[in-house]
């Protein structure tokens, strides 16, 4: 399983390569604040207050430390010492886009999940597939997959309803346990997931989900 969002290093709190350029780390954490700021779409309901906050927290303290040429070399330079930063990487190459785990543009997000959906909820209550899938007791990626296909739902759809990256998505479903992101990051994922498909309960499920992945993951 992935590290706790608390023993990431901060360029996997936000997101970025070591080599990424100043505008990019500003443009991480912008993103970052669009997914934990209280009552933001991509994160609603997946977080408690309390973790909430914490992420915040942590999130403010890399931004800053990044942003900061002497404190971004210092910490750097610790990294190197811990053997978690490659040396090579330390000087910062050409620009490019900064990687997110979310599809976040700098415009709020005023779409909504298929709650309202009854179409969905027929079909899940209809087919015997999906019902034998959601009474099974654990949940893989490749149930979600299972369910997404009865449902006819393309996984392009759920990226762009959920702003989750098509790759995670993609990783989830193939059940590729050592490319999935952080347990703080993939816990909401598999929520946005279930809501945007209208398959409940979706937190007896995604904790079934959670608790499979744990099994699974390389020791």
């Amino acid at each position: 399983m992935q590290k706790g969002f608390d023993q990431l290093s901060y360029y996997e709190m936000l997101d970025i390569r070591p080599d990424a350029a100043p505008f990019e780390v500003r443009h991480a954490y912008n993103a970052a604040l669009q997914i934990y700021q209280p009552g933001a779409l991509a994160s609603y309901s997946f977080f408690s207050e309390e973790e909430r906050q914490e992420i915040l927290s942590l999130l403010e303290t890399a931004y800053r430390t990044l942003i900061s040429d002497q404190a971004r070399k210092e910490y750097d330079e610790e990294l190197i010492r811990r053997g978690e930063l490659d040396v090579r990487t330390e000087t910062p190459l050409s620009p490019r886009k900064a990687a997110s785990c979310f599809e976040i543009s700098r415009a709020p997000v005023v779409k909504s999940f298929n709650n309202n959906t009854p179409d969905y909820r027929d079909r899940i209550r209809q087919s015997e597939r999906i019902s034998a899938i959601l009474t099974k007791g654990e949940l893989s990626g490749a149930d979600l997959k299972q369910i997404r296909t009865e449902l006819g739902v393309a996984v392009e759809q759920i990226a762009e309803e959920t702003k989750i990256r098509r790759d995670h998505l993609l990783n989830m479903e193939e059940d590729r346990v050592a490319r999935l992101p952080a347990t703080v990051f993939l816990k909401g994922f598999v929520k946005s997931y279930l809501k945007c498909l209208c398959v409940e309960p979706v937190e007896e499920l995604s904790a079934r989900y959670m608790d499979t992945v744990s099994r699974h993951a390389p020791s």
